[in-house]
């Protein structure tokens, strides 16, 4: 049987979903709801979804058995409990909420319903990352990660030109951190667990939007770094660094090459050590995995899976960084 899928919002990340969606046998894009009729309609249309809906009661009531949450940060608590209430599993955009105390209330409310919870945080399904979790003995004892996605945001000409452009707009929960830092922290949560100290600052816009920022995570043995804009482009790779050599992976999101440096002696790893690309081939869209995964824990009925503590501790961190550096949200 299929799984019946609803969608909340229209956006380009719930086209990439939609997509996705189409090439899983298990999926069924059942219906979609939009706050503009006009909207729903287009974009049904183009994913050939059957029912479009701008009630979320009624959307809720048509008969679906999942949600995929893909509307403003500051919604998806809300949004996320009442479908969870009307015994719908959900797959929720990141990040999951604006804090921790709505992570935690949508958690609960999930596992009291029995129903599976699911943050869309594409790098955790991604098979990219258990080559780099298996590859991770080879470095000897780390000492030092750098996680780095910095994505020139299409909508930031739109802002610099002087208009109001949602994805720059501190009111709706917005932030660098939220929006593409959380990318780079939930990986390092993901592979180190939750550091023991957090130390971050933040360079805002004119209208006191995040526009990127910094986060260093202190563990045991080792140092990570969070680095993150939505206003410059990355130019080099992030890094994972042991005694015996580095891996590096190109994108955080969306990992397309996985690069082992291994040192021969005590110099430059290039230098009489060897490269070796991991063997890896990237998915066109890699939604396509965590989809799989949200069905087989719906299938496995398993309300208590590990990803949600890595959803948990990510909250935790961001938290903190917001705190640092007097990120205010109306909520």
């Amino acid at each position: 049987m299929k799984l019946k899928i609803g969608i909340i919002g229209t956006n380009f990340i719930s086209s990439d979903f939609c997509e996705a969606a189409a090439l899983i046998p298990e999926a069924e894009l059942y219906a979609v709801c939009s706050r503009k009729q006009e909207t729903g309609d287009s974009f049904a249309g183009k994913h050939g979804i059957p029912r479009v809906y701008t009630d979320y009661d009624a959307f809720l009531a048509s008969g679906l058995d999942a949600v995929y949450v893909a509307s403003p940060n500051f919604v998806h608590c809300e949004q996320t409990l009442k479908a969870l209430s009307r015994g719908k599993h959900v797959l929720c955009e990141k990040v999951m909420a604006v804090n921790e105390t709505q992570v935690q209330s949508m958690i609960d409310c999930a596992r009291k319903n029995g129903l599976i919870l699911l943050e869309a945080m594409r790098p955790d399904f991604d098979p990219a990352y258990g080559l780099i979790e298996k590859a991770l003995p080879r470095l000897g004892r780390l000492s030092r990660a750098t996680f780095e996605f910095c994505q020139y945001s299409s909508r930031y000409d739109r802002f610099l030109s002087g208009e109001s452009v949602n994805a720059f707009n501190p009111d709706l929960c917005n932030a660098a951190v939220m929006d593409i830092g959380v990318y780079c922290i939930h990986s390092l949560v993901r592979l180190f667990g939750m550091p023991k100290q957090i130390r971050s600052c933040s360079v805002k816009l004119e209208n006191g939007f995040e526009g990127s920022g910094a986060v260093l995570l202190q563990y045991d043995s080792m140092t990570a770094e969070a680095v993150y804009s939505k206003t410059a482009v990355s130019v080099t790779p992030s890094v994972i660094q042991g005694e015996k050599g580095s891996l590096l992976i190109d994108y955080v999101s969306r990992p397309e090459t996985l690069e082992l440096r291994l040192r021969k002696g005590s110099r430059d790893p290039l230098s009489g050590g060897s490269t070796e690309m991991l063997p890896y081939t990237p998915a066109e869209n890699n939604m396509i995995y965590e989809i799989r995964e949200f069905i087989r824990l719906i299938k496995d009925k398993d309300v208590n899976h590990k990803y949600l503590q890595y959803s948990l501790d990510t909250i935790r961190i961001i938290d903190e960084v917001r705190r640092q550096n007097g990120i205010v949200f109306p909520l």
